[in-house]
């Protein structure tokens, strides 16, 4: 009874990293596009925000079943089990407990995605008023947290960019920037690479 019950198990807790690891592939790979220098990719799993409350929904299920079947009490069957006396790593509870932690963290991503971008250092910038500009552009692609990190880290790593906003609820970046020192096309270049889309027409 130990090895199918073993099985169960770890089928159980691997399906709720799997799902809750796939709920945050959205939000995610911008991160770790832009950490890894590779933004062109940080939009790659943006079709999946539609779907990503389903799939949190699915890991919620698979771990609450999997918190059940810890918790239910044993039958007399189990309990004069001899085989169940052996202790496992895989079907005790503080390692369910582990794995219950580990998708958690991974399904709030989003909320704390934005630690993981340096803060650019804040320098006393003097610049003639009539040289500043800010332009709002729309953006396609935008779906968490970690997406507005994305395109305001690459436009902030522009030179003579002054202040970069992103809201996803928006699908906007709002750009302030030197115009003595860049052009809004190179702007637009940085948000680019990333992944995401300057909407060309909708540039204000």
């Amino acid at each position: 009874m130990k090895e199918p019950n073993l099985n169960k198990d770890k089928a159980l807790m691997s399906s709720g990293i799997a799902a809750a690891f796939v709920a945050s592939l959205c939000c995610i790979t911008p991160v770790a596009a832009s950490l890894a220098g590779i933004g062109g990719i940080a939009s790659t799993f943006s079709w999946m925000e539609p779907i990503r409350p389903y799939i949190i929904g699915l890991t919620l299920l698979i771990l609450g079943f999997a918190w059940f079947q810890k918790l239910k009490p044993k039958s007399k069957e189990e309990i004069d089990c001899a085989c169940d006396d052996e202790p496992n790593t895989f079907q005790s509870k503080s390692f369910l407990g582990v794995v219950t932690l580990l998708a958690m963290i991974l399904m709030v991503f989003p909320y704390y995605s934005e630690a993981f971008f340096s803060e650019k250092s804040t320098e006393i910038v003097y610049v003639q008023e009539a040289n500043v500009q800010t332009v709002t552009y729309d953006i396609v692609g935008m779906t968490c947290a970690g997406c507005e990190a994305s395109v305001r880290n690459a436009a902030q790593e522009v030179e003579g960019v002054l202040e970069a906003k992103a809201s996803y609820d928006t699908q906007t970046a709002t750009i302030s920037f030197d115009k003595s020192k860049v052009q809004p096309e190179r702007i637009k270049q940085a948000i680019n690479s990333t992944g995401f889309t300057v909407k060309e027409e909708d540039s204000k």
